[in-house]
């Protein structure tokens, strides 16, 4: 049974998200046809690294197969979402779907959402959609967007480990500030969709 606290969390999560403008922190960023540039666009933006090493902080909290599959969900799906944007197929919702991944990734581990892996895979593959399908349309024509993608799967792998470092290397004892970590990423997902940060 979900706790009252948890549905009030949640709903508050879901109005401000709907309530939510366009980050417009991606497309026509920066140079995109470089494995540097790939490598450091995860780096350059408070959207992206919050929500991957809250990928990483919820995979430590929920131990076992999710330390691996959960990040691996994200770049897989990322790199479709990429390839996605790269061929201009349309998905819709992309800008708000990044912010949410934020609120929503961060309320996961300041929660400790304890679900079931493939549930996990499943709420982490869809935000990995909007993010990958950001940077697959930053992607010029006629630019090797191959060598961008990999940079980027690299660095949000990295991000990934990242999360998972700190939360293991905090241990069971301190799993409290994990959480508070994932408090920190969804007050900063909240920041962006109000436009503060």
């Amino acid at each position: 049974m979900i706790s009252a606290s948890t549905k009030r969390t949640t709903l508050t999560a879901v109005m401000l998200l709907a309530a939510a403008m366009p980050a417009y922190a991606h497309v026509g960023v920066g140079t995109t046809s470089s494995f540097t540039a790939g490598f450091m666009h995860p780096l350059s933006g408070l959207d992206h690294m919050t929500a991957m090493v809250a990928v990483g902080l919820w995979a430590a909290l929920k131990g076992g197969k999710a330390i691996w599959a959960w990040p691996l969900a994200f770049v897989g799906v990322m790199l479709a979402g990429g390839a996605l944007g790269m061929l201009h197929v349309p998905v819709p919702f992309v800008e708000p779907g990044i912010l949410a991944s934020v609120v929503a990734l961060g309320l996961l581990v300041a929660l400790a959402v304890d679900l079931p892996v493939s549930a996990g895979v499943a709420i982490i593959g869809l935000f990995a959609l909007f993010h990958g399908h950001a940077h697959g349309t930053e992607v010029p024509e006629n630019a090797g967007g191959l060598e961008y993608m990999a940079g980027f799967a690299g660095a949000t792998a990295l991000l990934h480990a990242t999360g998972i470092a700190a939360a293991l290397g905090l241990g069971m004892r301190f799993r409290g500030l994990a959480r508070a970590a994932g408090a920190a990423c969804a007050a900063v997902g909240v920041g962006l969709v109000c436009g503060v940060l």
